[in-house]
């Protein structure tokens, strides 16, 4: 007999995995814990076909409606959290069960995140401003003369990846 450590559940929205992981959890003994990039948010309950209640009453969900809209959050944050969780799950013996369709956060589960120092809010508003102004193709030409590795590797139109690479060179130089 093997033992279950952490099972991910992944796919496209609409796609069953919800309710895989309420057989999944009630089966194992198992806890849900979110890896939707929206699903964190207090606010997205309809929009994001979050669990109901209900459902949320049924097994121990985690990580859903998390914080406010308002407040800043990343992937970065995401992983602190989902690592506690899937501690506190081993501590009480239940089985972590991932759920989601956001690539980047299950990718951070499994693979882990570069390290990258915190960027300053002045460097994240030049970044931004200079995006707005510029607009993609133009900010992409821009990275590419201080990172062309970076730029080689993320689309004109991605502006969130244009914009975190930009910040990441401009703050540290690499």
């Amino acid at each position: 007999v093997s033992c279950v450590k952490t099972v991910v559940i992944a796919g496209p929205t609409a796609s069953g995995k919800s309710q895989l992981s309420l057989r999944l959890a009630a089966s194992l003994g198992g806890v849900v814990i979110n890896a939707d990039s929206l699903q964190v948010y207090k606010e997205f309950r309809v929009l994001t076909a979050r669990p109901s209640t209900s459902d949320e009453e049924l097994v121990p969900h985690r990580l859903y409606g998390l914080i406010s809209v308002a407040t800043s959050f990343s992937v970065g944050k995401w992983l602190v959290a989902a690592r506690q969780e899937i501690q506190r799950a081993h501590d009480k013996a239940q089985v972590p069960i991932f759920v989601g369709g956001t690539g980047l956060y299950l990718r951070a589960l499994i693979d882990g995140l570069a390290v990258i120092p915190e960027i300053a809010e002045k460097t994240r508003s030049r970044a931004t401003e200079l995006h707005n102004r510029l607009g993609g193709e133009k900010f992409w030409v821009e990275l590419a003369k201080l990172d062309p590795e970076s730029a080689g590797q993320i689309k004109a139109t991605d502006r969130q990846r244009l914009i975190r690479a930009w910040e990441v060179v401009e703050d540290t130089g690499v």
